[in-house]
């Protein structure tokens, strides 16, 4: 196996679980009621808190079986609150229940409240995002970012552009040479990584658990600078060029 090939293997067994997966949402078969579950996750993932705060909001959702746009929509205001509050979403629980409320309208007069139907009425990926945002007020670049990403295979339009994230950690590792500035860059990072995936792909994995690695060692290592830490840092530019100094 080559030495590219090791690091995808080492990255991908040890960071590569998919965000979804880790929630038990189970994506592959595009079902409507997943696609959704995985979207208000997205939108509690969104927000500048930490992984495990998003999380355990999610599962006090899921505790209490508001799963659902219209569940939501009853649950009203109060109620979105509270749970937001016992899932120590304090900070942001005003703003997301008013957020989760707007777009739950919209979602149901527009496309009956089901994301596949939205999918299915759109042109092409660019088109996806643009009404993945025009969901509700809040919804931006981050949130459909998260959302589409661990869609890419199951969504055919699913394709976004790799994040900041992805992009510090590609290039440290040597996965891209693109700086990554603005649209067009990081769509050749992209292609970039997939052709990465394709010639070095780990049996049992898929393209967005590569992503979702990249992701997660871009967050916790990369931006942060804990290289010492890191369980690819032997691979890494970054960090052979800071002890060589």
């Amino acid at each position: 196996m080559s030495t590219q090939g090791i690091l995808v293997k080492i990255l991908t067994e040890k960071l590569g679980e998919k965000f979804s997966v880790k929630l038990g949402i189970d994506l592959e078969g595009g079902k409507s009621e997943e696609v959704f579950k995985w979207f208000l996750a997205s939108i509690l993932f969104g927000a500048r808190i930490t992984e495990k705060i998003a999380m355990n909001t999610y599962h006090e959702f899921e505790r209490r079986g508001v799963l659902t746009p219209d569940n939501i929509l009853r649950t009203g205001w109060n109620g979105l609150v509270e749970i937001l509050d016992a899932g120590g979403y304090v900070r942001y629980d005003f703003k997301t229940a008013t957020k989760l409320l707007e777009t739950m309208r919209f979602l149901k007069k527009e496309y009956n409240g089901n994301l596949n139907n939205l999918h299915s009425q759109a042109s092409d990926p660019r088109d996806l995002e643009h009404r993945i945002k025009g969901l509700g007020k809040g919804i931006g670049n981050v949130t459909a970012n998260i959302f589409l990403r661990e869609l890419r295979g199951v969504w055919e339009k699913a394709d976004p552009s790799p994040t900041e994230l992805v992009v510090l950690a590609s290039r440290n590792l040597g996965f891209t040479k693109i700086a990554g500035r603005g649209e067009r860059e990081r769509l050749e990072i992209l292609s970039d990584l997939k052709h990465v995936w394709e010639r070095t792909k780990v049996e049992v994995k898929k393209f967005t658990d590569f992503e979702a690695a990249l992701v997660r060692l871009g967050r916790d290592f990369c931006r942060r600078k804990k290289c010492k830490n890191c369980p690819v840092n032997k691979y890494c530019k970054a960090w052979k060029q800071d002890i060589a100094g």
